[in-house]
């Protein structure tokens, strides 16, 4: 039986485009390229998990505009459940304006429109969905309280929570002691704990800030290096994997849709964590944040090809 998977969080049509730098203030400079791309840090994951075998159902809220029904219809087609995605008569979807360096690192500015009206509400007539589930996916893309009110239901359920704290703001302190599996990358790791997270033993200190608040399973993204892990067995490095790098949007969507996945299929911390450090390499490696996720078979090769009997390095 497929692991069945909540996504709770945006969904936005992205516009991508190419510059050769960021501009400077007063400055304008020419982009090239211009793509409208399927995108949201919700929409992304969900994809994931669906192309990695997951039954995937996603709550969320898209505009009464042109881009809402198509964002709905690429999710149906992906054969994700939208029976919980609402309509907003007044504000626009969400909207992500993505600028891709020649190297593939982005720049986004983000405009979340009709994610701001999910109400707690909304996730509450949701239930079902995430009783349901055997893990909840939640980002900060929707209003503070409706991603606290899911974690809330979940913990009350016995849903296992996957918590992607970002993009990071506000007060998340009640948000912890529901969390199972809380996955920030070094920058948002800094802003959380208000410490740089630069080495590895600042990494460590970061994890060990999220335990002490209740989180089972603290890890932190480390790009292309991999990811540190700190659980109840001590700290590791579960070591990347190696692409060319063509367009980093949604590599960290793809990590956390494929590691909420394999843990909720059952796999060991370690094993879920390369499984997912390949999925966001391999979404790195092609352009766009939906049309760069991959199939399971896709990941599993990768991770064949470049087999290696010290992937995890403890510390």
């Amino acid at each position: 039986m497929a692991a069945r998977i909540t996504v709770l969080g945006n969904i936005n049509i992205d516009f991508v485009m190419r510059a050769e730098r960021m501009p400077r203030p007063g400055e304008t400079l020419m982009g090239d390229d211009l793509k409208l791309v399927p995108g949201g840090k919700c929409a992304n994951q969900a994809v994931t998990a669906a192309r990695v075998g997951a039954d995937v159902t996603v709550i969320g809220r898209v505009g009464d505009d042109v881009f809402g029904p198509q964002l709905r219809e690429n999710l149906e087609r992906e054969g994700i459940d939208t029976r919980f995605i609402t309509t907003d008569p007044d504000a626009h979807t969400g909207s992500a304006f993505i600028a891709l360096s020649p190297g593939g690192e982005n720049s986004i500015l983000s405009c979340m429109g009709a994610n701001l009206a999910v109400s707690p509400q909304q996730v509450e007539e949701a239930r079902e969905a995430i009783e349901q589930a055997d893990m909840l996916l939640v980002q900060l893309g929707v209003p503070l309280e409706s991603a606290l009110r899911g974690m809330q239901i979940a913990h009350e359920a016995g849903t296992a929570v996957l918590f992607d704290p970002t993009p990071v703001r506000g007060e998340l302190d009640a948000m912890w002691p529901h969390v199972t599996v809380a996955c920030p990358n070094e920058t948002e790791a800094e802003v959380i704990v208000g410490s740089p997270v630069e080495e590895d033993a600042q990494a460590v200190a970061a994890a060990q800030w999220l335990r002490e608040r209740g989180v089972e399973i603290a890890i932190i993204k480390l790009g292309a290096r991999g990811a540190l892990v700190l659980d109840e067995d001590g700290p590791g490095i579960v070591r990347g994997y190696s692409v060319d790098v063509v367009d980093t949007t949604g590599a960290g969507d793809a990590f956390a849709g494929a590691l909420g996945t394999r843990l909720a299929e059952g796999a060991a911390v370690d094993e879920a964590v390369a499984f997912a450090n390949a999925a966001g390499a391999m979404a790195a490696s092609r352009f766009g944040a939906q049309p760069s996720l991959h199939t399971r078979d896709e990941v599993e090769r990768l991770m064949s090809e470049q087999q290696e009997a010290d992937r995890v390095v403890a510390l």
